[in-house]
């Protein structure tokens, strides 16, 4: 069995925050754009990320973006808060995945077409909550804490899905009590993140629904999402599909709405 207090050792290593990250974050707290940029420009790492970040093609843009200023000015607050919480989550991710088939550029674009997808919806839905946007940043934190967690544990890992064929959300349960989305909900309460968020997290599992209505359809949209996104190809291939268990009768009343947002074509 895997304790708490080990998952609560991992969590504790969310977010590693050197100074710079730090005071790049409580610019960005206080909406300070400009004095945001110039601490970040001073950490020649977070730098680097910002630039190969927003001159990814999936960003759209057409010349290269290279000052943090504008980078800062093109995502705004809230797309800049999300950016650097990607990144100190990057700082965290193992150098060789065990478990998982991943690789440093598999995550970082899992990362990336979660947040750009998330902000659709949201956009979409007219939601402008940088706490609500934030969210979508602890799946990918959670799957680094399960790699780690189960790679303390990985011949029994195996062998329970070997054998018995379960889905890794429900070996996460057996060996340490939680699953992907409580693991969500602990590291919104590490960041300090309101309640709703740990709400919305738990009803993106599609089987803890919320009684609060608007926060359950959030919960929609994003496991809606998580689906898609976890069911490419690259993901599937990686064993990380197996996290979601798609509960369509939840989302059958928006999956239509969803298909056009996302762009699936029919």
């Amino acid at each position: 069995m895997i304790t708490k207090n080990k998952i609560d050792d991992y969590i504790e290593r969310i977010p590693p925050a050197p100074k710079a990250l730090k005071e790049t974050l409580m610019f960005l707290n206080m909406g300070e754009l400009t004095k945001a940029a110039k601490v970040a420009e001073t950490d020649l790492a977070l730098k680097t990320y910002l630039k190969n970040i927003v001159n990814k093609p999936i960003y759209g843009f057409r010349n290269e973006v290279s000052e943090i200023s504008q980078i800062f000015g093109i995502l705004g607050v809230a797309g800049s808060k999300q950016t650097v919480y990607n990144y100190m989550i990057t700082l965290l991710s193992p150098k060789k995945w065990v478990l998982f088939k991943l690789n440093a550029s598999g995550f970082h674009s899992l990362q990336d077409y979660l947040s750009i997808q998330w902000q659709k919806i949201l956009t979409h839905l007219n939601i402008k909550d940088v706490d609500i946007q934030n969210a979508i940043t602890l799946l990918p934190a959670s799957i680094i804490i399960t790699e780690a967690l189960f790679n303390e544990k990985i011949q029994e890992v195996k062998l329970l899905r070997s054998v018995k064929s379960l889905d890794y959300n429900t070996i996460l349960q057996r060996l340490c009590h939680v699953d992907l989305f409580d693991i969500c909900e602990q590291i919104a309460q590490k960041w300090e993140m309101p309640n709703k968020i740990s709400e919305i997290l738990q009803a993106s599992s599609g089987i803890k629904p919320s009684h609060d209505a608007t926060i359950n359809e959030l919960g929609k949209w994003m496991h809606l999402l998580l689906f898609y996104e976890l069911s490419k190809p690259q993901i599937i291939e990686a064993g990380l599909n197996d996290f979601i268990d798609f509960q369509i009768e939840y989302v059958e009343d928006i999956y239509e709405e969803f298909s056009t947002i996302i762009g699936i074509e029919k």
